[in-house]
């Protein structure tokens, strides 16, 4: 039986593998800036992202505030993906003669995409040690456009992948203090957006993150989380028209997190999560000189149906990040027509979706052990103006989820009230 359940996870684990090797560029349809904040783990997706504090998914735990690690007993493994199908459509309204676009109206033709995220976690309170240790392979980060099909574009096109590899630690510090940190291995992909300048290229670049989880009560907890930096630099990634070759500065921001959740309300059954994150993307290369720093608010809900359902609800907002430009080169690199330039950039890149719900079902051991989690988004259409560049996007997401539970410990959830 066990070599059987090894053969199984081991085939799970490759054909995840496989799903996080096609991720596609457009997860970034319902991105914060460029990243997704667990706006697509298989629980927490349902429930607007909310996940800092007390998170229903170990990717969650891993990717966001690693403290919440202590809360994942035994040992589990967790496979999901989502489907994101965006619409995003520009408009050029004037030329851009030194990079030889022409005015046009088109919708990118770049297709829906695949975020797909994996991972594990192990306790050690067999060893007599307050330890969780979780790690895996996300989706972090994914943007794309087209227009190559388009000639007034001039072969306008921009692909960003983001995918981590975080090794977390949790650490039960008291009854209700816990602490954790993660150190990720980033692995990214640029191609554009510099018309005809550039092409596809690869960078990797380290993360920390450290988190705390406070229990207030035996209701209601608190977390709060930091990401340092992620510093890219995609060498010889743009040819200049001189025919200099230049490098690429990108990085992504440094996030502060905070998130606080309640299941106190009826009988237990009810949990609330509400997360603020503050993304500045002041100090990143690249993307300060297309966003200014950004709010970005959380709110989930789950309702125990009984043992083994759960119905989730989300709600998300940010701020919309698009920022005046008051440079004429972007991580590094001078754009030839100078602002406007920037601004068709920023056309490319544009994050400026600002509503989003979400809903999910999750179902608690569909077979011994295993748990199965569907979840599903919309985010509202909007547009920005951003000088002579137009930019419209929404889109709905849909994904799915399976955790198995191994060892001592690993079928504890939030408390369970027997009369359920």
């Amino acid at each position: 039986m066990r070599i059987g359940r090894r053969i199984a996870i081991s085939w799970l684990s490759l054909m995840a593998m496989g799903l996080l090797a096609v991720s596609a560029g457009n997860a970034r349809a319902q991105s914060y800036g460029i990243e997704l904040h667990n706006s697509l783990m298989p629980a927490s997706g349902g429930m607007g992202g909310a996940s800092l504090t007390q998170p229903q998914d170990l990717q969650s735990a891993i990717n966001g505030n690693p403290a919440t690690l202590t809360q994942f007993q035994g040992t589990q493994f967790s496979v999901s993906g989502a489907w994101a199908e965006p619409t995003y459509r520009i408009t050029q309204y004037r030329p851009l003669p030194l990079v030889g676009v022409d005015p046009f109206n088109a919708k990118s033709s770049t297709p829906g995409g695949v975020a797909g995220d994996i991972g594990v976690t192990q306790d050690f309170s067999a060893l007599g040690l307050p330890f969780v240790f979780g790690t895996g392979m996300m989706t972090n980060a994914a943007a794309g456009v087209n227009f190559r099909g388009v000639p007034e574009s001039h072969g306008t096109s921009a692909q960003y992948i983001a995918l981590d590899i975080p090794l977390a630690l949790g650490v039960q510090l008291t009854d209700r203090l816990s602490a954790g940190g993660a150190l990720t291995l980033g692995s990214s992909y640029l191609d554009g957006p510099f018309v005809d300048m550039s092409a596809m290229t690869p960078a990797y670049a380290l993360r920390g993150t450290l988190g705390l989880n406070y229990c207030l009560n035996d209701d209601t907890s608190l977390g709060l989380y930091w990401q340092s930096l992620k510093n890219f630099t995609f060498a010889d990634a743009v040819v200049l028209r001189n025919g200099a070759v230049e490098d690429v500065k990108f990085a992504h921001p440094e996030n502060i997190g905070l998130g606080i959740a309640n299941h106190s309300l009826m009988d237990g059954r009810l949990l609330l999560a509400f997360d603020v994150i503050y993304k500045e993307h002041s100090k990143a290369d690249f993307l300060r000189a297309i966003y200014k720093d950004q709010w970005v608010y959380q709110l989930g809900a789950q309702y125990a149906v009984n043992c083994r359902m759960r119905l989730r609800l989300g709600y998300a907002y940010n701020d919309n990040p698009m920022r005046e430009p008051v440079v004429d080169s972007v991580g590094g690199v001078p754009l030839p027509d100078g602002v406007p330039a920037v601004r068709y950039v920023q056309g490319q890149f544009a994050s400026i979706s600002q509503h989003r719900l979400t809903g999910g079902v999750g179902l608690r051991d569909v077979l011994p052990g295993v748990d199965f989690d569907l979840l599903a988004g919309y985010m509202f259409h909007n547009s920005d103006q951003l000088a002579d560049t137009l930019a419209a996007v929404e889109s709905y997401w849909l994904g799915a989820g399976i955790t198995w539970r191994f060892g001592r410990g690993a079928c504890e959830r939030l408390p369970v009230p027997t009369e359920w």
